[in-house]
């Protein structure tokens, strides 16, 4: 191509060729695009609220310096031995057969066995100190730890404050600077239940309870999530974990405890029915029993005292009566109102064999 046939580049100024601008236009746009993702990205783990968070950042953060003891000198001498043993460097010494070194086997091989070693000794501990279900010392006498029943349903979560006889969903509240004792399981699918600013992440499954301890040093709202995929509604799995001073919680508790909803065996199979982006309801009065009537109630009535759960058969009566009497997904209550005396008689009906055996 002729030389003529270009135009030249003004002096003291960009080019400003239609080419030109549509590159640096198409620049621009590019930068731009790859800022808007990361404007809302924010690092959670590493902004704990909570000791055992804190904990789980300090263990993170020691362990990434302990392994980029290895990486960052790799990458340093990679780059020194491209420059020194490069093809225009006559002075460096060329020796085509060299094969061993002891020095250097010394270094590469006693470096990482010490940190694998250092790592090994450290998650060991922390593994030990960090235990899910090794409860929380109180932070004063006077605040002994809030026990909260945590139900993972299709797709939402159910919260149960026994010694309150309260229930929420998709709503956390918790009192700061005090242990929070936790009870999980599932109506069905494994779910995973993480706070990611409060710490540790624990399995609920169905006819199984698991426990996590946590506690939160500081008031705010901090996200929940469940962080296993669940099926269609897993991404809606989410909630908000409220910390408040201890007389806020106090006046919530009171609050929660005047509402006139109650969440019993019907109200819990209707609740327990797949969905998302339902409101956030308060319950009152809940069903004594229900958390571990959920964990049993596929293994039917049991006395499971020497294993530390306490199932009571009337609880699970209910529920399995109540989820035999729906009809195109709607309580029946006229056919639980007519098992009630054979139920009441601890006589099962034919739905309820079929169902637990």
């Amino acid at each position: 191509m002729s030389m003529h046939n270009v135009s030249p580049i003004p002096r003291g100024g960009a080019d400003t060729t239609p080419g030109a601008r549509w590159h640096m236009w198409c620049a621009r746009v590019a930068a731009a695009m790859a800022v808007v993702p990361m404007s809302g990205c924010t690092l959670e783990l590493l902004d704990p609220k909570g000791s055992v968070g804190e904990q789980e950042k300090q263990l993170i953060l020691i362990a990434l310096g302990v392994m980029l003891l290895v990486v960052v000198p790799v990458i340093v001498l990679t780059l020194v031995f491209f420059w020194r043993y490069r093809e225009t460097n006559t002075a460096a010494t060329y020796s085509p057969k060299w094969a061993h070194s002891t020095k250097i086997e010394v270094v590469v091989w006693t470096i990482p066995v010490i940190i694998v070693v250092s790592l090994a000794v450290m998650i060991w501990e922390t593994t030990h100190k960090l235990d899910p279900y090794r409860p929380i010392e109180p932070v004063a006498s006077g605040k002994p730890p809030v026990r909260v029943e945590v139900v993972a349903l299709n797709w939402k979560w159910l919260f149960i404050y026994p010694d309150y006889h309260v229930a929420t969903v998709n709503k956390l509240v918790l009192p700061v600077d005090t242990p929070v004792e936790f009870k999980l399981t599932a109506e069905s699918l494994m779910n995973a239940f993480f706070i990611p600013q409060l710490g540790s992440m624990v399995y609920a499954m169905s006819g199984m309870e698991t426990k996590l301890h946590l506690i939160a040093n500081e008031t705010g709202t901090y996200a929940g999530m469940s962080s296993a995929y669940s099926g269609a509604g897993f991404s809606d799995m989410h909630f908000n974990a409220h910390v408040t001073s201890r007389g806020d919680f106090d006046k919530w508790v009171k609050e929660a405890q005047a509402v006139p909803d109650t969440l019993d065996a019907p109200t819990y199979v209707k609740l327990e029915q797949p969905g998302t982006g339902a409101p956030v309801p308060i319950y009152a009065n809940v069903m004594p029993g229900l958390f571990d009537a959920v964990v049993g109630k596929y293994m039917g009535p049991m006395d499971g005292t020497s294993q530390g759960m306490r199932v009571t058969g009337n609880a699970i009566d209910d529920i399995i009566a109540a989820a035999n009497c729906r009809v195109d997904g709607q309580l029946d209550r006229r056919a639980l109102l007519a098992q009630r005396p054979e139920r009441e008689a601890g006589v099962q009906t034919a739905a309820q064999r079929a169902l637990t055996e």
